[in-house]
């Protein structure tokens, strides 16, 4: 399956850019670090907090993800129409199998956002329908979190913009969303999918949308 078609089939309405949790009426938003600043006094970084996003951003995967469910693996690279760009290093590193690269699909949208001179940009859709087993999970993850930061493992090849990695769980229909080390979107077509992860990590909440509870009551 495409990505194209899965997202039309159930989230027709959603523009698979960041924000996700504010295009859909089902989700949660993750608040991650536990309010400890990036830096120390001394302008070097805390390395304890993002330890700590490290753990919370795996522990929520692991509980949205079993090994065996179908995902697709999209990501999105914004890049100048004309300039040359150095080949996407997002998906090699992680990929256990690279005989997967030849399966990786992309297409090519419209610079998605508004800034000045936006047609002079465009942006690159790619995605890979594969399970959770065949990935480099952890180290994804963290290159996932360490995009204003210069720590490794990191996201290479981009041009303009650091990659944004969405994880397409095509068997739940869950999208899980990592936007930086601040915190991180999870929507769901059905709530019940993603409740037990709200109750039971509700102190990482920032908000959450429920429409049809919030209507009863």
């Amino acid at each position: 399956m495409k990505i194209k078609e899965y997202m039309d089939e159930r989230f027709p309405s959603l523009e698979l850019i960041p924000s996700i949790y504010n295009q859909w009426g089902l989700g949660i938003h993750f608040c991650l670090g536990e309010n400890i600043y990036q830096l120390k006094e001394n302008e070097e970084l805390n390395l304890k907090r993002f330890r700590i996003v490290y753990d919370q951003i795996s522990t929520i995967f692991n509980e949205l993800f079993e090994h065996n469910d179908d995902i697709l693996l999209v990501t999105n690279m914004y890049k100048h129409k004309t300039k040359c760009v150095r080949k996407l290093k997002v998906y090699q590193p992680y990929l256990k199998c690279k005989n997967d690269l030849k399966r990786i699909h992309v297409k090519t949208y419209p610079y998605p956002f508004e800034i000045d001179k936006a047609e002079e940009y465009e942006m690159q859709q790619f995605s890979l329908l594969c399970k959770p087993r065949d990935l480099r999970v952890t180290e994804l993850l963290k290159a996932a979190s360490n995009e204003d930061f210069p720590l490794q493992p990191r996201f290479g090849g981009y041009s303009i913009d650091y990659p944004d990695v969405f994880f397409v769980n095509i068997t739940k229909d869950i999208i899980f969303f990592i936007y930086d080390d601040r915190g991180c979107e999870v929507i769901a077509l059905d709530f019940e999918r993603i409740r037990p992860l709200y109750e039971k990590h509700h102190d990482w909440v920032e908000e959450y949308k429920y429409i049809y509870q919030e209507g009863q009551n």
